[in-house]
C-alpha cells in the first residue's frame, strides 16, 4: 500500500497487548515505514512526556497525538494544541468531586495536576503519567496551568458504577469513556480527528493516504478522519458497529499484523 503517508493508532487496547508491553516488532516496524516515507503516529488519551518515554528509540522518526487530540508533536514541535478553558474545567470538577469513586486529574502540556492521596488512583495514574503532580489546592493549578482535559479514574467501573453517570451532567463539554475506567472530559472541539486533520496537514497528506487504528469511542474521529479505518476485536461494541472494519485483537497483534500487510 504505497500511498500511504501516516498510519495513526491508539495505544492501549489497540497497539498494546493486555500486558500493556510494547510488541517487540514495533520499532522496526517504525523504521520500515520511515524508510518508505510513512509518519507512524501513537494517538493516545496518555500524556506527551509519557509518549515521549514511550517512544523514545523512535522519537526522530514519529509524531504524537497526545491527550486524546488535546495535542499534536511533530519534529519537536507541538504543531497543534486544544486546551479547554479553565472556568470550564473548574465547573467539570465541581461535578466530578460530586461523586463517589471517582478521581479526576488535570493533564497540562508537560505535567499532571490532582490532590488525591488515594494509594491506588496513584498507582493507576503513574503506569500513564511520567509526569504528574499532587497539589493541595487542584483549583489553583487548573487556574495557573494550561490544562488539555480532565482525566476521570472510576475505582469501580464498566456496570458496577461507571464514570458514565458524568455524561448527563456535564453540559458543553466532550466527555467520552476512554478505556475500561477512565473518562475524560475536554473541550467539544478537541478529540483525536482534529489533531489528525492538523498532523496530515503538516506533512502535506491527504484523508486518503492515512490508515488509523482503534478500539474505543475517544478514536471515532480519528478513525472517520482516516481513508483506512480499523478496530480491534476486542473493541468497544458500538465502534464496532460504527466502524465495522474489524482486525484480529490486541491480544493477537492485529495492528501489527495489519500494518505489515498495509506495506
Amino acid at each position: 500500500m504505497s500511498n500511504l503517508k501516516l498510519i495513526a493508532s491508539d495505544l492501549d487496547g489497540t497497539l498494546l497487548p493486555p500486558t500493556k508491553i510494547m510488541p517487540p516488532e514495533t520499532f522496526p516496524l517504525i523504521d520500515e515505514m520511515y524508510r518508505r516515507g510513512i509518519t507512524f503516529a501513537p494517538a493516545s488519551g496518555r500524556q506527551l512526556p509519557n509518549l515521549k518515554e514511550l517512544f523514545a528509540p523512535a522519537l526522530d522518526k514519529i509524531a504524537i497525538i497526545a491527550e486524546n487530540g488535546g495535542l499534536c508533536w511533530h519534529r519537536g514541535e507541538i504543531i497543534y494544541c486544544n486546551p479547554t478553558p479553565a472556568d470550564d474545567i473548574l465547573y467539570a470538577l465541581d461535578i466530578i468531586k460530586r461523586e463517589e469513586g471517582l478521581y479526576p486529574l488535570c493533564s497540562g502540556v508537560d505535567c499532571a495536576f490532582y490532590d488525591s492521596d488515594d494509594s491506588k488512583f496513584e498507582e493507576v495514574l503513574h503506569r500513564s503519567y511520567s509526569s504528574a503532580k499532587r497539589v493541595a489546592d487542584l483549583n489553583s493549578a487548573v487556574k495557573n496551568n494550561t490544562i488539555l482535559k480532565i482525566s476521570v479514574w472510576d475505582k469501580l467501573p464498566a456496570s458496577e458504577h461507571a464514570a458514565g453517570v458524568l455524561i448527563p451532567k456535564i453540559k458543553g463539554l466532550r466527555t467520552k469513556v476512554s478505556g475500561y475506567d477512565w473518562l475524560d472530559v475536554c473541550t467539544e472541539s478537541a478529540n483525536k480527528g482534529e489533531a489528525l486533520k492538523a498532523l496530515l496537514n503538516a506533512l502535506g497528506a491527504g484523508r486518503e493516504e492515512c490508515a488509523a487504528f482503534g478500539d474505543h469511542m475517544n478514536d471515532l474521529e480519528m478513525l472517520e478522519a482516516s481513508g483506512q479505518a480499523y478496530v480491534t476485536a476486542n473493541g468497544f461494541p458500538e465502534l464496532k458497529r460504527l466502524i465495522p472494519n474489524i482486525i484480529p485483537s490486541n491480544a493477537e497483534f492485529g495492528v501489527i499484523n495489519k500494518i505489515k500487510e498495509l506495506l
